[in-house]
């Protein structure tokens, strides 16, 4: 029974590769009695708004004083404020996919459907379960036709087959950088460690925080290092490899599940399963609280997650006041040093379904130039001198952590398209100002730095949206994973290598061989489509 757990949630956690004149809701009013702050709603137009439903990530943040994702303060207000009057359709965050497509096969999806997963866009678009939109865009829009021409990095992310399928925003750079390291820098003082700069140095740390009593209780309680779900992407980004991405090897196209490299990264993984330097019950934490457990109460000295993580850091200072975290930069391997995962420019992609009527999409394309030009701010921010206020005329402060947390932290999941960008040294004058926001936001504005420092490889802008490539994979990966598993928490029953071996054999057998080749044509007829900006 358990192996079978194992083999799913190991699927899942470890080897599956996230305007200032907006006006808003009082955040005093509950959920149920909201009304826009300084806002004058047109009652004949609220009245004649047509519908659209929108998915929306579930990641069970919706405090349950505020409602749920289908209704809270925001989702009343964007219905008061915007030209549309908006049924958001939750799915859970680690089934995405499966949940949209269930949805598309029974004809119930929403209007508009959106993901980061640019392969998962490709895919329903081959399907034909979404439509092209170029001419929609020309038609009704103006923000976002605009804005779209003002970014054509943005260009190739959105077409596929030649076509607009998806529309996109531009990631600011904390979404870009996305992952990072934390380790704790007092446990590293105290055993008058220096911070790991090697995958080696990294285990020999490991090792000294499981065995050396870093948190001084006299018991051998510690755990090295926890995660959350961008622990693969960490691991394997060690040996410049990650097994959702194709790499050029001497100009040929190559799937990173097969590379060499991989064999290295699943090496490590295991030394580190074996070792006991990761919490081993992290097997059945599909949601990654035991390992959140373990760091906020000052149980384990490494956490590869975010670089912003200010819940789990505050929540740790207050079971540890004395306990001080630092960001920790990428460490070399055999293969040198590679960068932290980092996300390609485009944002989530927001796709069209095909069976919306003529109605709907102009009304859809008019939501999402409302939201880019002003809904987002709100949605990230809260209400202005309430939940922020602007130093400068353009950052926006943070005034209280704890009604930020509980009010607005879960918005942002409807801002689908968004103007925001930031600096490092913003982040400190964006957070609240007493002691405890300073300290964390000062961690941050570090991580945020150090998350970017290193080039992270990345050869080719996207994976090749062929439906010979995406069947193939979708068949492959859980095959490769089950091996891999294996290799991993099988003690010596399956070495790395022999591991690797079978990998190769069923990529082989599904017919890996042929899509290389197409891969391979796919990206000589796209080649300069596919450069990314150095």
């Amino acid at each position: 029974m358990w192996k079978s757990v194992l083999v799913v949630s190991l699927c899942v956690m470890v080897l599956a590769a996230c305007s200032s004149n907006t006006t808003s809701v009082k955040p005093s009013e509950s959920p149920e009695k909201t009304t826009p702050a300084a806002t004058t709603v047109d009652t004949k137009s609220t009245e004649t708004k047509k519908e659209i439903s929108i998915s929306a990530f579930d990641r069970g943040s919706v405090p349950t004083e505020e409602g749920s994702y289908e209704s809270n303060r925001w989702t009343k207000w964007i219905n008061e404020n915007s030209p549309a009057t908006v049924k958001w359709i939750p799915v859970d965050r680690g089934q995405a996919q499966q949940k949209l497509s269930t949805l598309i096969a029974s004809g119930s999806a929403p209007d508009l459907i959106w993901e980061y997963d640019r392969n998962y866009i490709a895919q329903l678009a081959n399907q034909g379960a979404i439509q092209p939109i170029d001419s929609y865009i020309e038609q009704y829009s103006t923000t976002l036709k605009k804005y779209l021409e003002e970014h054509p990095q943005l260009k190739s992310a959105m077409t596929i087959n030649g076509k607009m399928y998806a529309v996109t925003s531009e990631r600011s750079i904390e979404s870009i950088a996305n992952n990072g390291m934390w380790i704790r820098q007092d446990w590293l003082d105290k055993l008058q460690l220096k911070a790991p700069t090697t995958v080696e140095e990294l285990i020999e740390v490991a090792k000294k925080f499981k065995d050396e009593d870093p948190d001084g209780n006299g018991q051998k309680d510690t755990v090295p290092i926890v995660f959350n779900g961008n622990a693969v992407q960490i691991m394997r980004a060690f040996f410049f490899t990650n097994e959702n991405q194709w790499y050029l090897e001497d100009g040929q196209m190559k799937y990173g599940r097969t590379l060499d490299r991989f064999t290295d990264s699943l090496a490590f993984q295991k030394s580190l399963f074996d070792q006991g330097l990761i919490d081993k019950e992290y097997i059945t934490d599909s949601n990654f609280q035991r390992a959140r457990q373990l760091w906020t109460t000052g149980k384990a000295g490494i956490y590869f997650g975010n670089w912003s993580m200010d819940n789990e850091m505050r929540d740790l200072k207050a079971n540890v006041p004395d306990a001080k975290f630092t960001p920790l930069e990428s460490v070399a391997s055999k293969n040198g040093k590679n960068g932290l995962y980092q996300e390609l420019p485009s944002n989530v992609l927001v796709a069209f379904n095909s069976n919306m009527d003529k109605d709907r999409i102009e009304t859809a394309v008019k939501f999402l130039d409302w939201m880019l030009e002003k809904g987002w701010m709100s949605m990230k921010f809260g209400e202005e001198n309430v939940h922020y206020k602007l130093v400068d005329g353009k950052v926006p402060q943070r005034l209280d952590s704890d009604k930020y947390r509980q009010e607005v932290a879960y918005a942002n999941e409807y801002a689908i398209l968004s103007q925001w960008n930031t600096k490092p040294e913003w982040i400190p004058i964006m957070a609240a100002q007493d002691a405890l926001s300073q300290e964390i936001a000062l961690a941050k504005s570090k991580a945020l730095e150090v998350a970017l420092k290193n080039e992270y490889r990345r050869d080719i802008a996207f994976s090749p949206d062929l439906p010979e490539v995406s069947q193939l994979i979708a068949t492959f990966a859980p095959i490769a994973t089950q091996i891999e598993v294996k290799v991993v928490t099988g003690g010596n029953a399956l070495s790395p290598e022999e591991g690797m071996k079978q990998v190769r054999e069923e990529w082989k057998r599904l017919g890996g061989e042929n899509v290389e080749k197409l891969a391979q044509e796919w990206y000589e007829k796209n080649k300069e489509f596919l450069q990314l900006k150095k």
